[in-house]
């Protein structure tokens, strides 16, 4: 393993050196910045959907393909033997790089989305009877919602959505409130993709807690502004796609407490996540792998690895200190613009900026702003 997992990562290491440092190297490690529009340089705003990527997630994912790719874990030959080693190994760096407990509790999908539905359907089955609730925010994204109102359907359940501030940010005592006896799932967001309230998720473990709810957590945004901690989070999930942590599309993971795992039924069927098929009946494989059903993203497994060590390699810390100092600036610059109001100013926000304006439809802005080479949702 070490061999190949260290050719993985010579790759990022074998560019000329650069004179340049701090936010200039940076900026020279994603090529696709060098692209110009006309005589417009790239601006590229739209991270918060999906993030571009460094050089050293391109190189170990073409690697990954020309040199070590095969299919994983029933293969017994070596280029699927390495093919296995670093697979496994993106599994063990992402238990690290969020402190989970242990690598057998993370569970890879080919993203975020996927990750909510398998433990919505999942959990749904093992947890939710006739009226019980579901506890979710308005402030969340679909793919924590719609996976939710499917198993709600199925099991005669109930979603309930907390509102929240005018200035996007979550009234404690209010969603306090709608915690009932009947609540036994609550899935909340970390840091909301639209507005960038930053959802106070210790807090809310404890009251879940109390009711003896289980806690989700869509991590989507919380994973790309700050470090991560799930043990200190107190949730029960934690769920992530791999392209917006800098990392290929088609990748994600998830995060679930070993006893959960062990309760749930697979999502789905097929090769990878059986012990004993049968025409009659099959039984699973243990967690994670009864969740992980196919041929998974193996060259993106790779790539999600060289990602999380780029961020890792340049501080979570550094990051989220730099991204307040963005966040001063811009905001600073966009309330002197007449006519625009920001959405989402609650204290502590993330890096994600929205607003309106008056004078025009949004269309009609980003259109606008594309035409000098600034990419916006």
């Amino acid at each position: 393993m070490s061999a190949v997992m260290g050719d993985m990562t010579r790759v990022a290491s074998a560019r000329k050196p650069s004179n340049k440092t701090g936010l200039e190297r940076i900026a020279d490690d994603f090529p696709i910045l060098q692209r110009r529009f006309g005589d417009k340089p790239l601006v590229y705003l739209d991270s918060a959907a999906s993030a571009q990527k460094p050089n050293a997630v391109i190189d170990a994912t073409a690697t990954a393909y020309r040199q070590h790719y095969a299919n994983i874990h029933r293969g017994l030959y070596q280029l699927s033997n390495e093919a296995t080693e670093a697979y496994e190994a993106c599994r063990k760096r992402i238990a690290d790089f969020i402190n989970a407990p242990s690598h057998d509790e993370i569970v890879i999908t080919s993203g975020a989305t996927m990750g909510l539905n398998i433990i919505a359907h999942g959990l749904g089955r093992v947890v939710l009877e006739k009226d019980h609730e579901i506890l979710i925010t308005i402030a969340d994204h679909h793919a924590n919602i719609v996976p939710w109102q499917m198993i709600a359907n199925e099991r005669g359940a109930k979603l309930v959505a907390s509102p929240i501030n005018k200035d996007g940010s979550l009234d404690m005592a209010e969603f306090a409130r709608h915690i009932t006896p009947q609540t036994k799932i609550i899935a909340i967001p970390h840091v909301s993709n639209v507005l960038g309230t930053v959802f106070d998720i210790p807090a809310i473990a404890k009251l879940a807690k109390q009711a003896g709810a289980v806690l989700v957590v869509d991590g989507c945004q919380g994973i790309v502004h700050a470090p991560v901690d799930v043990v200190a989070l107190g949730c029960d999930f934690y769920a992530f796609s791999g392209h917006k942590l800098y990392g290929p599309s088609g990748i994600g993971a998830f995060w679930g407490r070993g006893e959960w795992l062990d309760k749930m039924p697979p999502f789905h069927g097929g090769g990878e996540m059986i012990d004993r098929v049968r025409i009659s009946h099959t039984t699973y494989a243990p967690p994670p792998y009864r969740f992980e059903a196919g041929t998974p993203p193996i060259a993106q497994a790779v790539g999600l690895k060289a990602a999380i060590d780029y961020v890792t390699d340049i501080g979570m810390d550094t990051i989220q200190s730099h991204e307040q100092n963005l966040m001063r600036y811009a905001n600073q610059r966009l309330s002197a613009v007449e006519g625009l109001n920001l959405v989402g100013t609650s204290t502590g926000k993330a890096g994600v900026i929205a607003f309106t304006m008056k004078c025009a439809h949004p269309h009609d802005i980003a259109t606008l702003i594309d035409h000098e080479g600034v990419a916006i949702r």
